[in-house]
């Protein structure tokens, strides 16, 4: 596996190369990472991934300085996945300059669920894959579905700049007992690990109630947030929206359960896609 530290590096080797498939992180990896490195090498000539913790997506009181940094380990797993090209700069690598040159998504998409609890989020998002775009110039790039309000952003995104880069959604990797795989599940004590699998409780508890046939969404949603804060969580959202752009739901639309709510310190998000009865 070959390690890009600089910009000029990755784009020496990469000039061999037409059909990059890129994998964008931000390290810690675990298997739902390897995953979608896996997922990524038979669409391209060549399997790219990034690690880069991007300050610009943090705000003030979250936890870019402690974000767990394993870089030997990341290392180690992406060349057992078969990665080819590990992309990682540092923040002078990346940012030789303050980036006052940034990507404002549209509001509608960025400024809900997670853009109303952590404002500027996604600004952070979109500006670092689009310079990340710029360096590897991918033909592909493949995005978790865990992220699934993200994922929805960089499709914007790309379409909206007219990138000729194909956004493949990969599938939420999950622990034995549900939890979807998340480089922040290690913040979890022990007792808060066993009760993690209660968010995709929850999230399946909606699917069910949508496919039974209740229409009454917002019942659904209050019950959901309800049994969490029972058991002792704060919640910041589980809502049930269309899939294709997180808006509310019509008729006969697939939908998607989402939520993301904190146990503990640690703040967890999941999600779960529902085809919706025609009766909705």
């Amino acid at each position: 596996m070959y390690i890009a530290h600089t910009v000029a590096e990755l784009r020496d080797h990469l000039a061999a190369f037409k059909r990059p498939a890129f994998v964008p992180t931000m390290g810690n990896l675990h298997d739902g990472h390897l995953a979608l490195v896996k997922q990524a090498k038979p669409l391209g000539d060549v399997t790219v991934a990034s690690i880069f913790v991007n300050r610009l997506q943090f705000l003030p009181h979250e936890d870019f300085d402690t974000y767990p940094r394993t870089w030997e380990s990341d290392c180690e797993k992406l060349r057992a996945a078969g990665c080819d090209v590990l992309f990682a700069p540092d923040e002078k690598a990346l940012y030789p300059e303050p980036q006052t040159c940034k990507v404002h998504p549209d509001p509608a998409l960025a400024d809900i669920l997670e853009g109303h609890f952590r404002p500027g989020f996604f600004i952070g998002v979109c500006t670092v894959v689009m310079k990340l775009f710029q360096c590897v110039q991918p033909r592909v790039a493949v995005f978790g579905k865990k992220d699934y309000q993200q994922l929805m952003m960089i499709r914007h995104m790309v379409r909206q700049f007219a990138l000729p880069i194909e956004i493949v959604g990969g599938e939420t990797f999950r622990a034995d007992d549900g939890l979807a795989l998340s480089s922040r599940n290690g913040y979890l004590s022990e007792s808060e690990r066993a009760e993690a699998v209660q968010l995709s409780k929850a999230l399946k508890a909606m699917a069910e109630a949508v496919r039974s046939g209740d229409r009454d969404l917002a019942a659904i949603e209050a019950r959901a947030m309800q049994t969490l804060m029972q058991r002792g969580w704060q919640p910041d959202y589980l809502v049930l929206r269309r899939c294709s752009d997180l808006q509310a739901p019509a008729v006969g639309e697939p939908l998607v359960a989402l939520a993301a709510a904190r146990l503990g310190t640690t703040r967890l998000i999941d999600n779960l896609e529902i085809e919706a009865p025609s009766a909705l």
